[in-house]
């Protein structure tokens, strides 16, 4: 929000994992005069921060809670599980839930995917956060499923990651007051679905005006409509004269 006196600018919340920067790009070739600043949150407190003003919009991770927000969803994130690259499950190239069933699964805090049952064998205790989840991996105390962008976010020498096609996956969303959709609200909304600047969403149809005659052809006259009796005559030819 901006006060009447104050410079216009822009304020968007990011989780670890989401990049925002392409977005951003666009953003300051089209509103150069608006500044736009980043604001890094972690998951779970990600919806309250937008929420209680202290960002214009977020970018977060499903699920969370809606009280108060809209939201859309923008994509879907690839699950994969981090191990220490001679782990056997690197002789794969994707493998399955089935496949980490005597591994010990570690479980942080933060993890934003929705499991109906964790895999795996449950680990003895559960890490604060994803970073040092990925700390116990790198020791041998376990394994950890997360999405693709964490697992490149955390990324170690001595660690390595592989798709997991049954597990479930986390989805990336733009959340903002539902009662505070501004002009910037829309023009971050245009940038993230890929509108271009000339982009004639929500704008009516101009009417197209009526086309004209050419002069040439309003002056033109109406061709003479022809008479039976023109065509009577038409038809008749008279005697020739005879020479004197």
């Amino acid at each position: 929000m901006t006060a009447p006196d104050e410079r216009p600018s822009f304020r968007l919340a990011y989780v670890p994992g989401v990049t925002p920067a392409k977005w951003v790009r666009t953003w300051n070739e089209r509103l150069p005069k608006v500044p736009l600043t980043l604001i890094g949150v972690t998951a779970p407190e990600a919806a309250d921060v937008v929420r209680a003003g202290g960002a214009d919009a977020g970018l977060v991770r499903l699920p969370i809670d809606r009280t108060g927000l809209s939201a859309i969803p923008l994509y879907t994130e690839t699950t994969v599980v981090v191990v220490p690259k001679d782990h056997l499950v690197t002789a794969a190239e994707e493998v399955t839930t089935d496949d980490l069933a005597d591994e010990f699964v570690l479980h942080p805090l933060d993890d934003s995917l929705e499991w109906d049952q964790l895999p795996g064998q449950p680990a003895f205790e559960r890490p604060a956060t994803t970073a040092a989840a990925i700390e116990l991996v790198a020791a041998g105390a376990g394994v950890l499923v997360v999405p693709q962008s964490l697992a490149r976010l955390h990324h170690r020498k001595d660690l390595t990651y592989r798709p997991i096609t049954d597990a479930p996956q986390s989805r990336v969303a733009l959340t903002w007051l539902e009662d505070q959709t501004t002009d910037l609200m829309e023009q971050f909304i245009g940038i993230v679905r890929g509108r271009t600047v000339n982009s004639s969403r929500d704008q009516p149809t101009p009417p197209q005006p009526k086309r004209k005659r050419p002069e040439s052809e309003a002056r033109k006259p109406a061709p003479r409509k022809r008479r039976a009796s023109d065509a009577a005559s038409s038809g008749k030819r008279g005697k020739p004269r005879r020479p004197r």
